[in-house]
């Protein structure tokens, strides 16, 4: 078995790169449009898989797929988080934190912290290796809605 790609589903394109892309540092490898299907798929990866991503389709990718008829997702269509590895969470919280996004679980043990994109999606951000010594002012940052 091999690991391939995850999808989430999006309501606004621009809102959803502007998070994904500029924001958290993801970067679109493919587009596909289906006029007969009415939908739109990006694939995005992480900026070390960008290279294997684009000679390599089974390489790990966040598939967003956006409907032109919109619709309410809710059952079966729900999604947990995905998860990415950072070398730094600390700045790559306050990155975030600088683009206007809310730090939902901050990193206070220096070692995990999630954030929500446009759509709800929980992300899940991880200190690559050990974690991070604590530090201010995320150590004593509370929780802010949920994740």
């Amino acid at each position: 078995m091999e690991y391939l790609h995850t999808m989430v589903r999006i309501t606004d394109i621009d809102a959803s790169l502007d998070f994904y892309c500029r924001k958290l540092g993801l970067q679109e490898v493919r587009r596909n449009e289906s006029e007969q299907g009415r939908y739109t798929l990006i694939f995005l990866a992480a900026p070390g898989d960008v290279e294997r991503a684009r000679s390599d389709a089974r390489s790990p990718m966040l598939e967003l797929t956006y409907n032109w008829d919109p619709e309410t997702y809710t059952g079966g269509r729900n999604f947990g988080h995905l998860a990415y590895r950072v070398d730094d969470i600390y700045a790559t919280c306050q990155r975030l934190m600088d683009g206007g996004v809310t730090i939902n679980r901050p990193p206070r043990d220096g070692h995990m912290a999630f954030v929500r994109s446009p759509d709800g999606i929980s992300i899940e951000i991880l200190q690559k290796g050990d974690a991070l010594p604590k530090r201010e002012p995320w150590a004593s940052m509370p929780n802010t809605g949920s994740w």
